[in-house]
């Protein structure tokens, strides 16, 4: 690539190029988004992001060595905006019994009060994604995974949950198709998952 997807002469002759723009444009939404509900309840974007993962994720991803992959941070930052979120009383430690530096974040009511009314931050998102047709959410969700897994691939992102980063995950013999082992099922587009609750890393 020799030019800048942000090179507007270049851009506006680019198909590639107006596509990584649009994406971008995207995540300054999710920015945006996130900030007027960190306004709302004096938190921060990261604060509710934590409050959210930790309301749908179990107990053995809810350490702060696991949230500081999951958000790309370092375990300080992690663990100052845990050390924050617990002087707000949203979350609580339970510390293990083997180790007792090392704890499970639980939310407290008032936590998960705040986690799931700030977890529809991304309404004005899905809005425009619900009018599709089923033929273009398919393409639009395959096209997605595709570059998250390449993003995954080449060390951009860390941790992720979804159907083609897992042990349980293949190929069909008899026709190629995306085939889960624990479900025992072939999967259709509609049925990959991005963040699935039994994901197990391959190898």
């Amino acid at each position: 690539m020799d030019q800048s997807d942000f090179n507007l002469s270049h851009q506006n002759q680019s198909t590639e190029s107006k596509i990584v723009a649009s994406l971008e444009r995207i995540s300054q939404a999710f920015r945006v988004l996130l900030w007027q509900e960190s306004k709302e309840f004096a938190l921060s974007p990261i604060q509710i992001q934590v409050l959210i993962f930790l309301l749908n994720h179990s107990d053995e991803k809810r350490k702060v060595s696991y949230l500081a992959d999951e958000f790309n941070m370092t375990k300080a930052t992690i663990s100052d905006t845990v050390k924050t979120l617990e002087q707000k009383n949203l979350i609580t430690k339970e510390h293990e019994p083997h180790d007792t530096r090392s704890y499970i974040i639980h939310l407290t009511e008032k936590g998960k009060d705040i986690a799931e009314k700030t977890s529809f931050f991304s309404k004005e998102i899905r809005t425009p994604i619900d009018n599709l047709s089923a033929e273009n959410k398919e393409n639009l969700l395959l096209n997605l995974i595709g570059i998250i897994k390449h993003l995954n691939n080449s060390g951009v992102i860390t941790i992720q949950r979804m159907c083609m980063t897992c042990a349980y995950f293949q190929l069909s013999d008899q026709d190629n198709q995306p085939y889960c082992k624990l479900l025992n099922q072939t999967l259709s587009p509609t049925k990959l998952r991005v963040d699935c609750p039994e994901h197990k890393p391959k190898a």
